[in-house]
């Protein structure tokens, strides 16, 4: 049977825009299924004790950033270290991920898309628009995907993942589940692929 991890995070994540490539590709070589699991940071944040980043000592801020750079060039991706946009509502790019899982689609693109939509491209995720843009360049039916997304069923999903989190004890995002056991941060990709590769079946 191959293996399932749950994938817990949010698309306004510096972090997770950082990991989620490598992320995708190291549950893809070990032929491992994905949960996408969106979930509400603050929700997440109150149980684990981290604070949001305007409530951190400066110092803790000063090296958060700097590790997004170092990571950013280790990545060889692009950022922006203060995006314009943030922090802002990721709520509406979340339960869009919501929508194209549940309807069988793999919402791994879009994930990026929205991810690099705010650390790499100036452009703010909580607009429906920018939304719909992305939508749209992947073949998706946006509109349909949107109102969808602005459901109830929907919205009621995403609380459920955020208590699902806290029920099972993520400390932030991403944090990736395989097995009950959790790897936080996208620095324990490496990790998890160790782990992936020493189950039974795995590449090792």
């Amino acid at each position: 049977m191959n293996p399932e991890i749950d994938y817990y995070f949010t698309c306004i994540s510096p972090f997770t825009y950082l990991g989620h490539r490598a992320f995708l590709e190291t549950a893809r070589a070990a032929g491992a299924r994905v949960n996408f699991k969106p979930v509400k940071l603050a929700k997440v944040f109150a149980n684990s004790g981290a604070k949001p980043v305007p409530e951190r000592p400066a110092c803790r801020q000063d090296y958060r950033l700097l590790e997004i750079e170092r990571w950013a060039r280790k990545r060889d991706l692009p950022v922006n270290l203060k995006p314009a946009h943030f922090p802002t509502d990721p709520g509406l790019a979340d339960r869009c991920v919501i929508v194209l899982q549940e309807a069988g689609e793999d919402p791994g693109e879009f994930v990026q898309r929205a991810l690099a939509a705010c650390w790499a491209e100036e452009k703010n995720i909580a607009d429906e628009v920018v939304i719909a843009d992305i939508l749209t360049s992947l073949q998706h039916d946006a509109e349909a995907v949107i109102r969808s997304a602005n459901s109830t069923d929907v919205a009621d999903q995403y609380d459920r993942n955020s208590d699902e989190a806290v029920e099972r004890g993520v400390l932030g995002a991403p944090a990736y589940l395989l097995n009950g056991e959790q790897f936080w941060g996208q620095d324990r990709i490496e990790l998890l692929a160790e782990t992936l590769d020493s189950q039974p079946g795995g590449q090792s």
